[in-house]
């Protein structure tokens, strides 16, 4: 055999291997990650062609999947609407997208590994072959207060029981109707997420758990004041300096109060009523007393920067790296590069509630199979313990005496004593400033804790006519929904 044929025949050679090894991979190694891509259309018309399973609040299913009379077998439906459109998200032929039809699809489908037992029993029983379903810890009644109160107002809505970790609410304002990206018409379907997604007001996104997030103004002052107490230096009795303007280092801007006014006589105020009146002075000092890492410290023990799974997964919350006395003082106040999820700051209310400790917050309650019956339930789980039960008591009547004197006092609620804090959380020059609340109750025997922003909703002259005129009010709706048995 001359040269240039031996040549040809070991690249031929060489060709038909790599085509067996290619088709070996294919078929075995990359197999399942390959099926379980949301664009591979036979794997969708195979999943369209199994009932998918609910997601119930309570006993009323918020998706479902209802009988297609044509190639796609079913359809999901969401009755809800838009009530809880950022918690289901939407199931269509082009796949899972976002919320829990996503983050739990292959539960939902009948494809996860927790139900390989049922899918063989299935197949010698005869059985219709479902996914399982999910139910959630939303209280409706909370969800119903929640999108109420917030009136269409930009922004997100979030309650948990402080004990358990359960979510009992989570609103995010704008929203959408899942409904029309989960039709069978593809071309509706396809118009109508162009339509969602070039919004510039994000309806897609689940503000209470992630997009651009945001800075929390005084509601931050929560885990300033908890690294104080914690600490041992501070009491709520501690003078502290409370000017107009808190003169910072390094710089000839200092730290302003909102209004340009001082927090007390001769400009000083206890660390009680600095909580009350939300004193940017007391705390900016308060800040570079502490130090960085202290404050740093503090926000991670009430779960700030960890990747949490609800199971959605929770854009992480932070606190910047590098921070000098006046990025300091201004970090301390919940402003300069501070941003957290609504989620976050309901964490610091209920991490207060629950005696210092922060509990995983979670949606799903229990996995139920075609029958209703409990394949998996979750169990309450410890993230962390933020601040001792001692320091959790102080910060408690801190709180309450902020809606009982201070600024929050539009949450107050008859023959309950809840604990809050308001929030001004100042964006730019142009824009107002975002409102926030958050807060417990009953103070004594802590059931929910919230925590509501709205965007551009503050005043920036008024802390009370801010977080507490404009999230108070729906704080309080909230809170009496969820004590109402």
């Amino acid at each position: 055999m001359n040269s240039p044929i031996r040549r040809l025949s070991f690249v031929v050679a060489f060709l038909f291997a790599s085509l067996l090894v290619s088709t070996t991979m294919i078929q075995f190694v990359y197999a399942k990650d390959l099926n379980a891509r949301p664009d591979n259309r036979r794997t969708l018309l195979s999943s369209y062609a199994r009932e998918r399973g609910q997601i119930l609040v309570g006993d009323t299913a918020i998706a479902k999947s209802v009988p297609a009379d044509n190639e796609y077998k079913w359809l999901r439906t969401y009755p809800g609407g838009s009530q809880y459109a950022h918690i289901t998200g939407y199931y269509s032929f082009y796949g899972a997208g976002s919320g829990l039809e996503q983050a739990e699809n292959s539960l939902l489908s009948g494809r996860s590994d927790k139900l390989a037992f049922r899918r063989v029993s299935d197949f010698f029983t005869g059985r219709r072959t479902t996914g399982a379903s999910l139910e959630l810890t939303i209280d409706s009644k909370v969800q119903q207060a929640a999108i109420t109160a917030l009136d269409g107002r930009k922004g997100a809505a979030v309650a948990v029981n402080p004990s358990t970790g359960e979510i009992l609410a989570m609103v995010s304002n704008p929203g959408f109707n899942p409904a029309t990206l989960s039709g069978h018409d593809l071309g509706k379907v396809d118009t109508a997420y162009k339509a969602l997604n070039a919004d510039k007001d994000k309806p897609l996104v689940n503000r209470a758990i992630g997009g651009d997030q945001y800075p929390p103004g005084s509601v931050f002052k929560i885990v300033t004041a908890a690294a104080a107490l914690s600490s041992g230096r501070f009491s709520p009795e501690t003078v502290l300096p409370g000017p107009a303007v808190l003169d910072l280092p390094q710089t000839t801007v200092g730290l302003p109060n909102i209004g340009r006014r001082a927090c007390g006589d001769d400009d000083k105020t206890t660390f009680l009523h600095a909580m009350e009146i939300s004193c940017n002075a007391a705390f900016g000092h308060l800040g570079m007393e502490l130090g960085a890492d202290a404050l740093r410290d503090q926000a991670a023990k009430f779960g700030v920067g960890d990747q949490l799974s609800i199971p959605m997964r929770v854009t992480p919350s932070s606190v910047p790296a590098e921070l000098n006395q006046p990025q300091l003082a201004q970090s301390a106040v919940g402003q300069y590069d501070v941003r957290v999820t609504p989620l976050q700051v309901a964490m610091f209310s209920a991490g207060v509630a629950n005696a210092g400790v922060v509990m995983r917050p979670h949606l799903v309650k229990s996995v139920l199979s075609s029958d209703l019956s409990v394949i998996e339930r979750a169990e309450p789980e410890q993230l962390s313990e933020a601040v001792t039960p001692e320091v959790a008591a102080q910060l408690t009547e801190m709180m309450e005496a902020v809606v009982e004197n201070g600024s929050g006092q539009p949450a107050q609620i008859d023959g309950v004593r809840v604990a809050g804090k308001t929030g001004t959380a100042e964006t730019d020059l142009v824009q107002r400033a975002h409102a926030w609340f958050t807060g417990f109750a009953p103070a004594d025997d802590p059931q929910i804790a919230v925590a509501v922003v709205i965007e551009n909703g503050g005043d920036p002259d008024s802390e009370a006519r801010g977080g507490g005129a404009v999230g108070g009010p729906i704080a309080k709706a909230m809170i009496e929904a969820g004590l109402k048995k």
